[in-house]
């Protein structure tokens, strides 16, 4: 039988058109997931935002956001919900595993995801405002809280969630577990892990910036992202006990190298763990009254040692220095403050140190000058030839109040320029 030309070429392009489709087809779909398991600061932002980006430039059909979080700042907290609010592949939070909690940001964090979903276990809520930086009179606390509402009431709208219960979590600190946050319309799924979950989102569909995505990832492959080094180190050093601990280290360093040039390791440890510190900090809700405490507190310590004050400017450094580092982070949410151990024990253990280097230099004062004028007073010699007096290896004239002889022993009771007066004490 004969085909003709028209009709080989409408067999041939589905022909052609199905080849091409089926290596596609065939490829299963992936999954992107990265944990966040930390208060959400920069470098929670920073991986998440990373992540999406990440996510969508290799063509994974999700990203999971793994979440457990005590809270975190609003500045970050506001980037990350942007984020995810404009993400252009479907993003699903997930609040687990099992004793997780997704608490004050966040809940925020949660209800920006296209898919909200908790293991059993798990709670979310308890969005009321902390203070995150400085006493807020009653008016400014109000308009904070305001702006807290309307911004959950704007990402619940736009997700379709429970603006009621949220607001009631941003006014009330009131918290729900996994179940309840189901059953009121806080969350889209309730799974007990990750397949579950990836079962429980086949077929559901996200709506996007510009389009609806259908997801189809029951089998899907998933690729974990880990956090670098570089942001586990932040996340280390943005921790406010070790940000107190390093800005001690480095300004006592630098404080050795400047009693002891040349020395260079202290100074090259110090200098880096201020600089470590200090990059900490701009991160943190630092109070510049208990940083500037502690720095005043290092200053009368250094008196300390330059004035005789018998202790009354160590005891006034220690004082500074404990209520300095109590005030230093200038937050009342729990996860941002600085151990209490440590602070005792960091406090004692320069307190020691600098007691220790004043003892050193009054026993120091106490002892007899031996060189200069001051060294000579009261020492012993003998008489030479010539009225020359032989005192501490040197020879020195002498002028005595009577005769003397060579081989006297004689005392010396007074100094004038390059000559000693001496007084006779036998042969």
């Amino acid at each position: 039988m004969r085909i003709s030309g028209g009709r080989m070429k409408r067999i041939a392009i589905p022909v052609v058109l199905l080849a091409l489709l089926l290596p596609a087809a065939a490829q299963a779909e992936s999954v992107a997931r990265v944990t966040i398991d930390m208060a959400i600061g920069p470098v929670a932002a920073k991986v998440i935002e990373e992540a999406v980006d990440r996510a969508f430039e290799e063509g994974h059909h999700a990203l999971i956001v793994e979440l457990n979080t005590p809270g975190g700042l609003d500045q970050s907290m506001r980037l990350i919900c942007r984020k995810l609010l404009n993400a252009e592949v479907p993003v699903v939070v997930y609040v687990a595993p099992s004793g997780a909690r997704a608490a004050s940001a966040g809940l925020f964090i949660t209800y920006s995801a296209h898919i909200a979903a908790m293991a059993p276990g798990t709670n979310i809520g308890a969005a009321h405002v902390v203070n995150m930086g400085g006493e807020m009179d009653t008016v400014m606390a109000e308009k904070v809280q305001n702006d807290a509402v309307a911004y959950i009431t704007s990402i619940a709208k736009k997700r379709g969630r429970n603006i009621e219960w949220a607001t009631l979590a941003v006014l009330e600190s009131k918290s729900i577990d996994a179940e309840v946050a189901l059953d009121s319309n806080v969350v889209d799924i309730l799974a007990t892990g990750i397949q579950d979950l990836l079962n429980q989102l086949d077929g559901r569909e996200v709506q996007l910036t510009d389009w609806v995505d259908t997801l189809h990832v029951a089998d899907a492959d998933i690729v974990r992202y880990e956090m670098g080094w570089k942001d586990k180190f932040l996340t280390v050093i943005t921790n406010p006990t070790i940000a107190f601990i390093l800005f001690n280290i480095g300004w006592m360093g630098l404080l050795l190298e400047l009693y002891n040039p040349g020395s260079l390791v202290p100074g090259i440890v110090g200098g880096i763990c201020l600089l470590l510190a200090f990059f900490a900090f701009q991160q943190l809700p630092i109070s510049y009254a208990g940083l500037g405490l502690i720095i005043f507190s290092v200053i009368l310590f250094i008196l300390e040692i330059k004035v005789v004050s018998h202790g009354l400017l160590a005891i006034g450094g220690v004082v500074s220095m404990l209520f300095g580092s109590l005030l230093l982070i200038d937050s009342s949410a729990p996860w941002l403050q600085i151990s209490l151990t440590v602070i005792i024990v960091t406090v004692a253990s320069v307190a020691g140190f600098f007691l220790f280097i004043i003892a050193f230099v009054i026993r120091a004062h106490k002892k007899k000058v031996t060189t200069g004028r001051e060294g000579i007073m009261g020492a012993e010699g003998e008489v030479r030839p010539g009225g020359m007096v032989f005192l501490e290896g040197e020879l020195w004239r002498a002028e005595c109040d009577e005769p003397l002889q060579k081989g006297d022993r004689v005392k010396v009771i007074a100094v004038y320029h390059m000559r000693v007066k001496v007084q006779k004490i036998g042969r």
